[in-house]
């Protein structure tokens, strides 16, 4: 839960950083843990536009559209957001945040590791309006779980693990 706090404290403070991309894993697969979008994501670029430039330049808004967390893969945004019920979406948008449609990726999968049972693993299907992919799954009770987000998109598998966080009641 820490470091998705610090995550999200980074992003806003410092902005996107193009630089931040993952690395590529040593399958050839990118891939990237949120410890590692937290390490990076306060070092800012030269030239880098400040988190509070207008929406319409790139990388500027990572603001959750949809109640989820706002992350990026190169150019692409994408929101996860986890339901404490177990309806759990992803949305796709481009550098500006403009929406785009769900299949712009495909092979979308979460993977729910809680400390003790089995893991769940949930293919995601586009919803009926193909703004977003969703799954149903179990309730995400354990504080201590890890949610892998993967998709293939441009032809390229991406992941990312995500440290679970109940959210905040609005």
């Amino acid at each position: 839960m820490r470091i998705l706090i610090c995550l999200v404290a980074a992003t806003l403070a410092g902005g996107c950083n193009r630089a931040s991309a993952p690395a590529p894993a040593p399958t050839g697969t990118g891939s990237s843990t949120a410890a590692d979008v937290a390490r990076t994501a306060g070092s800012a670029e030269p030239g880098a536009a400040p988190a509070h430039a207008s929406a319409g330049m790139a990388h500027a808004d990572h603001t959750p559209h949809h109640g989820g967390l706002v992350l990026m893969n190169g150019d692409l945004h994408f929101e996860v957001v986890l339901d404490p019920s177990g309806r759990h979406r992803l949305y796709f948008s481009d550098e500006t945040r403009t929406e785009l449609p769900a299949s712009i990726a495909s092979i979308v999968t979460m993977t729910v590791t809680r400390t003790t049972g089995a893991r769940e693993d949930l293919p995601l299907e586009i919803d009926e309006a193909g703004e977003s992919w969703v799954a149903r799954g179990r309730a995400v009770n354990d504080p201590d779980a890890i949610v892998r987000v993967s998709y293939v998109a441009n032809g390229t598998p991406y992941f990312i693990d995500l440290p679970w966080a109940r959210p905040v009641a609005r």
